[in-house]
């Protein structure tokens, strides 16, 4: 994979970076800037090299319309207040705003273009569409830099299709992201755990399959739990269920048993009525994970099973955690995550190497109030970190080699 070295001399160069801007907003105010400041490393190495720096990305879903809610001003401006700079957002993304805004570019000055999934050729299937729209893109540039991980399992316009008309490297992030989760998946330092969790098995059947051959323990949490402990005969309640996953957990029970995986599944869990919204009240109660009453949802796991949990992290040397415990955001159901990164925190203290593996699990730990550097990597990129696990070959990285 090419790097930024890669590229020789940037001076008076312009740059464009391909970054995830991707963040939480509350109305036009950014709740979580994590993924900005990640982006700030490559910005201020290539600012610093006197390259012009063009940055580009998406937020949210417009679907190829322009909607001003999704517009990338908070995120210009937040830019802007952390490089120290004034950060000017153009109103297109290769139009004749973006055009004049390169054109008054001075070395080491940063622009925004506005939101790339305001055009609807950004992720067309159509590859002839795509590349066309790519070209306007690179016309601005005179190199290109993919920093942004959260979207590098992506074939689309502003992270692949531009990389094949300007010479092409990786950003430190991307370059970061793929040296830790090698680390992770590659030879790695064992013993090797996996914490899955979040809502659906579904989602994460791919990384299961693929690490049921490599990790020495599965740890299963969050609502994907349910369908396994279904699938070992028990009541789950009006918990989360995927009944058309259960011959497959089912087989991935046995599969972990042949191949000497320590499979750790919840003791206890914590019901409630059912989820916790609208007029529904809390009312958490702990009770045996085969016995969750008919009429209860499984919200978080319990206090055994936090202990348990982080007894098996604590007991690694190296550790992927994906997907969150229970309902995080609701202080009753939280603490079954917050237990997991507390396990992840004391074994990077006690010499592992972990992983944070983006999304909702990254929200969680910053959320939660753990300091950043209490994990060896938290990644940026929820969705890319998982089909890296499953072992694909992701087209935002695969085109930069």
């Amino acid at each position: 994979m090419k790097t930024l070295k890669d590229l020789g001399d940037l001076k008076g160069k312009r740059v464009l970076v391909r970054a995830d801007f991707n963040v939480p907003l509350d109305g036009t105010t950014i709740t979580d800037d994590g993924r900005i400041r990640a982006a700030l490393p490559t910005i201020t190495t290539l600012r610093n090299e006197g390259a012009k720096v063009i940055v580009m990305a998406h937020l949210g879903r417009p679907k190829g319309k322009v909607v001003p809610e999704l517009s990338l001003a908070p995120v210009a401006a937040r830019l802007g207040e952390l490089l120290g700079i004034t950060v000017p957002l153009a109103a297109d993304t290769y139009g004749e705003d973006a055009q004049a805004k390169v054109a008054a570019m001075s070395d080491g000055d940063v622009v925004l273009l506005e939101n790339v999934r305001f055009n609807p050729e950004e992720t067309s299937k159509d590859e002839a569409e795509r590349a066309a729209y790519a070209k306007k893109i690179a016309d601005l540039g005179d190199a290109f830099v993919s920093d942004g991980f959260g979207v590098v399992h992506r074939a689309q316009g502003s992270n692949y299709d531009v990389a094949a008309d300007l010479p092409a490297a990786a950003g430190l992030l991307v370059e970061k992201e793929v040296t830790a989760l090698s680390k992770a998946t590659v030879n790695p330092e064992r013993p090797l755990t996996v914490v899955l969790g979040g809502s659906k098995v579904s989602d994460k059947l791919g990384v299961i399959e693929n690490l049921l051959g490599k990790a020495n323990r599965l740890v299963i949490g969050g609502g994907m739990v349910y369908t396994f402990l279904k699938a070992q005969g028990y009541e789950v309640g009006t918990s989360l269920l995927e009944e058309d996953q259960l011959d497959k957990v089912k087989s991935y029970i046995e599969t972990a048993k042949a191949n000497g995986v320590e499979l750790v599944l919840p003791t206890d869990v914590v019901v409630n009525a059912g989820f916790p919204a609208g007029d529904t009240p809390i009312n958490p109660e702990v009770v045996p994970a085969d016995a969750i009453p008919a009429d209860r949802m499984g919200l978080d796991i319990g206090p055994e099973s936090q202990k348990l949990f982080h007894d098996a992290i604590v007991n690694s040397k190296t550790v992927v955690w994906n997907g969150p415990m229970g309902v995080f955001e609701v202080p009753e159901f939280a603490a079954g995550t917050r237990a997991v990164a507390q396990g992840l925190v004391d074994a990077t203290a006690a010499g592992a190497f972990t992983i944070v593996g983006g999304g909702d699990s990254a929200s969680a730990v910053r959320n939660l109030g753990f300091p950043e550097d209490g994990f060896s990597h938290i990644s940026t990129g929820g969705g890319a970190s998982l089909e890296f696990l499953e072992g694909k070959t992701l087209p935002g990285l695969s085109v930069l080699e």
